[in-house]
């Protein structure tokens, strides 16, 4: 009888094991309280949609601002290594797109760097918020 109670114990505890999912740095939800920011990204499935602008379909994701309905699509998304991805953005007018480096630090920090194209800009207040080249983004 203790013997049975030992595997069934040792099988539970495999199977609890072979269950944990691997652990994907760009499938997330970051965001920057600073500039009121997030990305809502998916690299790997490309299934994000966009809230009220489901026209755009599946894309890598989008970055969006708090409160507001203003966002830069994703329009690509190449993984360079393991903490590393290439992104391409375009925003929801479609007149403005750029180049950025998506990095992570560690489980919870991320770096967002702006390589090249139009300058990376939110609304803030009735006006345009041009933000800095080099963004701190936090893992929810």
């Amino acid at each position: 009888m203790k013997r049975l109670f030992t595997i069934v114990a040792i099988a539970m505890l495999c199977t609890g094991i072979c269950a944990q999912k691997k652990l994907r740095p760009f499938h997330a939800y970051l965001f920057n309280n600073e500039y009121e920011i997030f990305l809502q990204i998916n690299f790997y499935e490309e299934d994000v949609t966009v809230p009220g602008q489901e026209l755009y379909g599946e894309l890598p994701g989008y970055l969006g601002k708090e409160r507001n309905t203003f966002c830069w699509v994703i329009t690509s998304a190449k993984l360079k290594n393991d903490h590393t991805a290439e992104v391409s953005f375009i925003n929801d007018y479609g007149s403005e797109d750029f180049k950025a480096q998506l990095t992570q630090k560690n489980d919870s920090l991320y770096e967002l760097k702006h390589l090249e194209g139009s300058a990376l800009k939110v609304p803030r207040n009735g006006r345009w918020q041009k933000l800095p080249p080099l963004i701190e983004l936090k893992r929810k």
